[in-house]
């Protein structure tokens, strides 16, 4: 029941992660980005910039805190490779963990595909150097991530000071980052609601691929 709720409200979210895309491609699009570059919604996106104009110093703030979900993903990373090496076959490690591998990789092709086919340019030149915005990957690679902290030490750590202490941490970290991105400037708000709803969705695909894993190994499948 758990793993259908978590796959539906998954699915919910790419699907409204897709609306917002083409909603963002087709409704108010305006040519008035850096360098005339097109923008959707283009009314709320330069309301909102108008307020939070762009903050350079907590932008390279939120860049270097991106190290900290990219750490989490290493740790994760010699973790399964520990596993590899002593039990000495692939189908031995734990399967959330091979789940996980598989889950930050389709999170960097979500990326990748809109790096290679970007649907906004940021509303600031980053070194005099026109980025793709849309998604905003700090926030995707941060909402992506940290969950998977929070549920792989859940699962891992029979300490509840240890999960306690985990928890509180990234949440008040994801939503720093979130709104420290949003406030910076860097991205048009619309960016940063996109990633809220890709990441989100992303993860709740993966929990919801761990319990069915769980299911099927308490069944002896």
């Amino acid at each position: 029941m758990k793993a259908k709720r978590d796959l539906f409200f998954g699915v919910g979210l790419i699907a409204a992660f897709v609306l917002w895309t083409l909603l963002i491609m087709s409704v108010d699009v305006q040519n008035v980005g850096q360098r005339s570059t097109a923008v959707g919604l283009a009314a709320f996106n330069l309301w909102f910039h108008g307020i939070t104009g762009a903050n350079m110093r907590l932008y390279t703030v939120t860049d270097w805190l991106g190290l900290v979900p990219i750490a989490v993903c290493m740790g994760f990373g010699v973790l399964g490779l520990t596993q590899l090496i002593r039990r000495k076959s692939l189908f031995r490690v734990d399967p959330d963990i091979i789940l996980l591998g598989v889950y930050y990789i389709l999170v960097i092709i979500g990326y990748l595909i809109f790096e290679m086919f970007p649907i906004n340019y940021r509303p600031i030149l980053i070194d005099g150097f026109l980025e793709a915005s849309y998604p905003s990957s700090t926030t995707l690679l941060v909402l992506s991530v940290m969950p998977t902290l929070v549920l792989q030490v859940k699962r891992r750590s029979k300490g509840s000071a240890a999960r306690y202490a985990v928890c509180v941490f990234s949440v008040l970290f994801s939503a720093f980052m979130v709104v420290g991105r949003l406030v910076a400037g860097v991205h048009w708000a619309t960016d940063i609601i996109g990633s809220v709803l890709l990441s989100f969705g992303l993860f709740e695909l993966y929990r919801a691929a761990v319990t069915l894993t769980d299911k099927r190994k308490e069944n002896g499948i």
